[in-house]
């Protein structure tokens, strides 16, 4: 999830659909936390009947109760990775770093063409997975996000985007630095190392790669450019955040913030409609960091009204074909897509967990029309191409004295009726049109939003799932309430004591008969993120009772799960370590075990970034012995007090972070700006990690 701009920080939905954070005003003042001044417990005060549903699961399943095996690390404000003791860590292929053979070596200062760039490893990595080859522990293809560019960095001193020294090649370098690598990379000697000459390397970028659309949205009206009257292909993906993967071994790359990279260059703009304003389609400039219209017209929403339909969808890879072409999966749902989670449900169909990631935004799943089939894996190779797409409404479930909320999936189909009483066919004249404009066809069937949906990930044992609700920062403001014909703005009332919500936290639900593809589910908080080192016991604040001075931490976004059931925290927030986020230092990655014997709800922080980074992107090797994690945008100013004053990053690129140049790590080549990277961890006694 990018934070050079707060770009995810407004709303664009004004449906007046009652909002979750109302939901859990309810749930909060219900058990008068308030007047009591008791610090809530996420094991008592929220979802105890919930418990006890994931409890029977768990027996069925015959879940192993995880621990947590670590001294936990204290927070910090340096600029280096800190790992637990008995831990160790190596940085690995870094932006710039060679993807192949004859790839060009990194230069340092930003010098590089976009030719040298389609060599290079890309820029700001998110989501990932390592694919194992022939089943190694110690082999296997890095497949990873690169979500976008930082123009302080990418390009040298003197370039100024869409001013002075800006041509188009530059344009071209931002295109070749975004998409998705797939990177061979094998242990040896005790190092991870990339093989160069592999034939599975590849740079999936937004400039040079030709997909096809496909699903109910391929060739529709909406789809169609002068480019591609077909309106099935597509050169190109961006803005790549988070990720999943399939049983089948492909990969899931999920485009999220795409509507940043379109603009105009028509005088006063080009003509805004009601499609782009509830997607936040700018009918002037694009964002200030990429302008790419200037040189592309694909990107010139006045030239090519309808190219920005045709991103901000998942898109599926073979990352063990190079010769394939990559699928923009239409029937999951046009909207900015955080990552996915597949599962199977008990009856086999493919269900795919998606979340919205903008502030009251909603969550969704997917449910595949055919069945999976383990034992025919080029047959399931379609699956994700045809189902029905849900999303979800969340309901305060209290009618009978239980603790916990309850809620339903919605199908966006044109038989679905409306909170207006009229099925959506009265709006959309096919199913491809209705997904086109996924959101607004939410907005009509009475959705849930929610505090800006990030990563979703599902217990390998009780298929309970959790999401991080990553912050909302702006709730209740005038000028939203005004967007919503001056109604009063949910949750902005004296029983909700988070109205801004700057920490986020993480809910949870658990499908009827913990059954995947299920219509119904019960849903509870899992733990609100807060701060009790600046607000007072019986402050939801403070934090849920999990919440300590040893944990803090704000802005939960990456999410996983081990094998064990240990689930893995990964958080992209204010890292001022100021005021109210007081304690809490740079961005982290913590672990938690959500239930096990005396250990429930237990948090502990496993890693500390560097300056200016978020963590992100996770995964493990097959024995569960290396966690791989990203460290995306160190360095970067961004708005947080700390950072150097009165200086142009690109004059100084260096001034707020040096990272990864001397972090345990080969310096040749090393400086010159700070380089997202990847960092592979493991036990010095090569035990399973966080064990």
């Amino acid at each position: 999830m990018q934070q050079f701009i707060d770009h995810d920080d407004f709303s664009t939905n004004h449906s007046g659909n009652e909002e979750f954070n109302t939901l859990l005003a309810t749930q909060v003042s219900r058990r008068t936390i308030l007047k009591t001044g008791v610090a809530c417990s996420t094991m008592t005060f929220f979802g105890s009947s919930l418990i006890g549903e994931v409890a029977q699961a768990k027996e069925t399943a015959k879940a192993v109760a995880a621990t947590i095996g670590f001294k936990a690390v204290e927070a910090g404000t340096g600029d280096k990775i800190v790992v637990p003791e008995g831990y160790s860590y190596q940085v690995i292929s870094r932006w710039g770093d060679p993807l192949f053979a004859d790839s060009p070596k990194w230069k340092g200062d930003a010098t590089e063409s976009s030719a040298d760039q389609a060599k290079q490893v890309g820029d700001n990595h998110d989501g990932m997975k390592f694919f194992s080859i022939d089943g190694k522990n110690d082999e296997g293809l890095l497949v990873r996000n690169h979500e976008y560019i930082n123009p302080d960095f990418i390009f040298p001193k003197g370039v100024e985007v869409a001013g002075a020294g800006w041509n188009e090649d530059w344009v071209k370098k931002s295109q070749r630095a975004q998409g998705v690598s797939v990177v061979h990379i094998r242990l040896e000697n005790g190092k991870w190392k990339p093989v160069l000459d592999s034939k599975y390397n590849r740079s999936i970028n937004a400039h040079d790669t030709e997909m096809v659309i496909v699903g109910p949205a391929a060739g529709t009206e909406s789809m169609k450019t002068n480019a591609d009257p077909s309106g099935t292909k597509v050169i190109g993906t961006f803005g790549n955040c988070g990720n999943g993967f399939t049983p089948w071994n492909t990969y899931l790359t999920c485009e999220e913030n795409v509507t940043d990279y379109f603009g105009s260059l028509k005088e006063g703009g080009a003509e805004s409609t009601t499609h782009m304003k509830r997607y936040g389609v700018s009918s002037k400039d694009s964002e200030p960091e990429y302008r790419w219209e200037t040189f592309d017209k694909r990107f010139d929403v006045a030239e090519e009204p309808n190219e920005w339909n045709r991103f901000g969808w998942i898109v599926e890879i073979d990352p063990f074909d190079p010769t394939s072409k990559p699928k923009k999966l239409s029937a999951l749902g046009h909207f900015k897509h955080e990552n996915a989670a597949v599962v199977i449900g008990k009856d086999g169909h493919v269900v795919v967990y998606m979340g919205d990631d903008q502030r009251s935004e909603y969550i969704y799943k997917f449910v595949s029309k055919n069945k999976y089939n383990p034992n025919n894996q080029a047959e399931n190779r379609g699956l994700l191409d045809e189902g029905t797409l849900y999303v979800a409404q969340f309901l305060d479930g209290d009618t009978k004295g239980d603790l916990q909320g309850v809620g339903k999936w919605i199908p966006l189909t044109l038989e679905s009726v409306g909170t207006n009483g009229k099925p959506l066919s009265e709006t959309f004249k096919s199913m491809g049109e209705l997904l086109v404009h996924t959101r607004e066809a939410a907005d009509l069937v009475g959705a849930t939003p929610m505090d800006r949906p990030e990563w979703i990930a599902v217990h390998p044992q009780t298929n309970e799932v959790y999401v991080t609700l990553t912050n909302n920062s702006d709730r209740g403001s005038d000028k939203e309430r005004k967007g919503m014909g001056g109604v009063k703005h949910p949750g902005v009332d004296d029983a909700n004591p988070r109205v801004k919500n700057p920490y986020g936290q993480i809910v949870r639900w658990n499908e009827k008969e913990s059954d995947p593809s299920a219509m119904s589910f019960t849903w509870d908080v899992y733990f609100l993120a807060g701060n009790p080192k600046v607000h007072p016991a019986g402050d939801l604040m403070a934090g849920t009772e999990n919440i300590t001075d040893k944990n803090l931490f704000n802005s939960p976004d990456g999410l996983a799960f081990d094998k064990d059931g240990r689930i893995w925290i990964q958080t992209d927030g204010n890292f001022s370590n100021k005021d109210i986020y007081e304690g809490m230092g740079n961005n982290q990655m913590l672990v938690a075990v959500p239930e096990a014997g005396d250990r429930k709800g237990e948090i502990r922080r496993f890693l500390v970034g560097p300056s200016g980074c978020e963590i992100t992107g996770i995964t493990f090797s097959p024995d569960y012995k290396y966690v791989f994690i990203n460290v995306q945008h160190p360095g970067e100013y961004g708005k947080h007090p700390r950072a150097p004053k009165d200086v142009k990053p690109q004059d100084d690129p260096l001034a707020f972070s040096k990272w990864p140049m001397g972090d345990n790590e080969d310096t040749e080549n090393s400086g010159g700006r700070p380089r997202a990277a990847t960092v592979v961890i493991w036990r010095d006694d090569g035990g399973v990690v966080g064990a």
